[in-house]
């Protein structure tokens, strides 16, 4: 017998938005940190390119964060009701 409680909606929507915070967290360092490098390496110290990619990261954590909470817009999912699942 397993002793697994039953998680409550409330401790599933953190747990959701912990790890959005942590995606958008690292993304968002990420994107920060190829902008400084490529805008040292590349671009004679310009800042445009830190605020781009910080905003790339910062823009696929949202998307991420998004399909977390509304798994419909998954492109090629498909939502099956109570109803068709038992026919």
């Amino acid at each position: 017998m397993s002793s697994e409680k039953a998680s409550s909606s409330e401790n599933i929507v953190s747990q959701k938005y912990d790890r959005c915070l942590a995606d958008f967290l690292v993304k968002a360092g990420v994107g920060f940190s190829v902008g400084v490098v490529g805008s040292v390496i590349l671009l004679k110290r310009r800042t445009w390119p830190i605020a781009l990619s910080t905003g790339f990261g910062m823009g696929a954590a949202y998307a991420d964060c998004d399909r977390s909470f509304n798994p419909a817009r998954i492109s090629g999912t498909r939502i099956i009701s109570q109803t068709e699942e038992s026919k």
